[in-house]
């Protein structure tokens, strides 16, 4: 033993001289993510007067966090990687994964029509419209929000049986939070389950998301970020109808981060939960600016910045768009920008991601500022890389 301890020792001393040398690799590349990330975030978040942010970057096989400023200016509180944010519209894309699942299952198919599922909508305008055409903003002129006059579900049904499409189904795309709530409903009904529980108990679960949710539960309150208005006044989303089927998911940087792997296949997870996932990436129609998916937006890779701002501009998303229906629907794809922008009244978020690239972003902040600056800030990270 003792002829070999100059070996053993000189071994020991070069494997802890490799751990030091990977150790001094990682690091820097940390810092240099970060110096990219400051640099990105820092002159926003000072324009716009946002109290916090946190911003989550995958580059292929890493994970990088960052958090910025406080969660509430009245406590002080610093955001974490645990800092629950309202996710605003992009809880869209978990609605939509939901269906994806349910038909995965054999509950629906997205090519049915609203009356096969909700019989007192038989021969009207809005039972021949596709659970795909909700999904894809196209069922003939939805409103941007549900009418104010509408309070309860009952209402809702009596509304939609009347309702008269400006246009004809699939032939225009107006982004509309009736249409993918409608299509949440419908999920839900099929499933034979109420939305919110099916959501948090099932599908966030599944998708290993510990920490995302609609109702936030007790223990987590002291987690939930303070929104601020445009005037810096507090805010949180409301609870209006079919609020929780189209923009009432609060989640963190850290879960987020989590379900942008596993739509890159990138993350281990139930063999149908990533059919349903990679099926929302299936491109139904194309527009002037992208192609519209279940809900996801995407863009051919490499994309140009004005390109993605103009896709996510409110002028392109509140006003009619000729699409054109892609027929046979266009198959997942890895070689495109795919995102999706969120906002309420005290929050904004954006997340992004290229599948071939295996990089993407997620950026949380605790007040609406305009999406032009949030592609910007994921641009820059993301070209950085």
């Amino acid at each position: 033993m003792t002829a070999h301890l100059p070996t053993l020792l000189t071994r020991l001393t070069l494997i802890t001289g490799i751990m030091a040398a990977t150790a001094s690799h990682a690091a820097p590349e940390q810092a240099a993510v970060k110096k990219q990330v400051d640099a990105a975030v820092a002159p926003v978040m000072k324009k716009h007067n946002i109290a916090g942010m946190a911003v989550g970057v995958i580059a292929q096989d890493k994970t990088y966090l960052f958090n910025y400023g406080v969660a509430s200016r009245q406590t002080a509180s610093a955001v974490t990687s645990s800092t629950l944010f309202e996710l605003g519209s992009i809880s869209k894309t978990f609605t939509a994964t939901l269906a994806s699942y349910a038909q995965v299952k054999g509950y629906l198919k997205l090519s049915d029509t609203v009356e096969s599922y909700l019989p007192k909508m038989q021969k009207t305008e809005f039972g021949s419209v596709s659970l795909m055409q909700l999904g894809t903003h196209t069922p003939g002129g939805f409103p941007l929000q549900v009418p104010e006059q509408i309070g309860n579900n009952v209402q809702l049904m009596s509304y939609l049986q009347q309702w008269k499409p400006p246009f004809e189904k699939g032939t225009k795309r107006t982004y509309t939070n009736p249409g993918i709530g409608m299509l949440g409903l419908i999920t839900a009904k099929a499933m034979g389950q109420d939305f919110i529980p099916l959501m948090e108990k099932q599908l966030y679960a599944g998708l290993g998301l510990s920490n995302t949710y609609i109702d936030i539960p007790d223990q987590q309150v002291n987690n939930y970020a303070q929104g601020y208005t445009s005037q810096d006044t507090p805010t949180r989303v409301s609870k209006g109808v079919l609020w929780a089927e189209a923009y009432g998911a609060k989640s963190t940087s850290a879960d987020m981060v989590r379900f942008l792997k596993i739509n890159m296949h990138m993350a281990d997870v139930d063999e149908q939960l990533q059919k349903a996932v990679t099926n929302t990436h299936t491109g139904y129609f194309q527009t002037a600016a992208m192609t519209q998916d279940l809900i996801w937006e995407q863009y051919p890779y490499p994309v140009t910045l004005a390109s993605l701002q103009h896709g996510n501009s409110a002028d392109f998303a509140l006003s009619p768009q000729p699409v054109k229906a892609l027929t046979p629907p266009m198959a997942p794809r890895d070689d495109v920008w795919i995102n999706k922008t969120g906002s309420t009244n005290g929050f904004g978020a954006y997340v992004a991601f290229v599948p071939k690239r295996k990089i993407g972003i997620v950026i949380l902040a605790n007040k609406n500022y305009p999406n032009a600056d949030r592609l910007a800030i994921a641009y820059q990270i993301l070209g950085g890389l």
